[in-house]
């Protein structure tokens, strides 16, 4: 029983570590997952990071492809379209519940929150910004306290976080991000559930339309797929 645990914990610190580099860019979408270096980068045998590459495999970020291994996903604008009107419907439902469970507790954790993003967003910082957004999130998932719409959040979000701060980067963006936040939290203040919904699948979809214009600007790659930035939505 000790040993299997430990090696549970090793495949998890494994997966952990090659999102990060899929995030990052270090790892290119469509690049193919070189087993052998990776094994000896990270000081690992070849079961542990196998079994890391199967939950990357689950969680959409990797794709097998028999007898070549394993190879970096690549998000089509097609695939956006899909992943964002369920995100939206997801998440939104997140704030409804929300906002019909939310405490006086809750509100004055989620307050500093808020302050931290618009403090962000009024110095532009983008990275810091996205950290903050990514927090808030998190807390409204934690409020709503329902670990199946909880489950498919988080695994959609493993998808887009292909494309980690690419809206943000639209011109007016951020801003424009930062109000929709903070008219997500006055609905969840006011216990709203009904208005808490409406404005975080728009929030959702006003990311889509970043993201849309960004292609339209960005050159398309030949194989269909928006370019991902060096650096690595919500």
């Amino acid at each position: 029983m000790v040993i299997r645990i430990e090696r549970k914990g090793l495949y998890q610190e494994v997966a952990d570590r090659l999102r990060d580099m899929i995030q990052k860019g270090e790892l290119q979408p469509g690049e193919w997952v070189d087993e052998v270096s990776l094994s000896k980068s990270l000081g690992i045998s070849r079961t542990p990071l196998r079994e890391a590459l199967k939950v990357l495999v689950a969680e959409g970020l990797l794709y097998m492809k028999p007898r070549h291994g394993c190879f970096v996903n690549e998000v089509t604008a097609q695939d956006l379209e899909d992943i964002f009107p369920l995100m939206a419907m997801l998440e939104g439902r997140c704030a409804f519940e929300a906002a019909s469970k939310v405490t006086e507790a809750d509100l004055a954790r989620l307050e500093p929150l808020h302050s931290e993003l618009r403090r962000y967003a009024m110095q532009g910082d983008v990275d810091q910004y996205y950290a903050a957004n990514v927090r808030i999130h998190t807390a409204i998932q934690d409020l709503a306290a329902n670990r199946w719409l909880s489950d498919l959040i988080n695994n959609l979000r493993q998808v887009l976080s292909l494309f980690r701060h690419r809206s943000l980067k639209h011109p007016g963006r951020i801003d424009q991000s930062y109000q929709e936040h903070a008219a997500i939290f006055e609905a969840i203040k006011a216990r709203d559930p009904v208005r808490a919904e409406a404005v975080t699948r728009t929030h959702l979809m006003n990311q889509l339309d970043a993201l849309r214009k960004l292609s339209e600007q960005d050159s398309v790659p030949h194989s269909g797929a928006i370019e991902q930035p060096s650096v690595v939505t919500n």
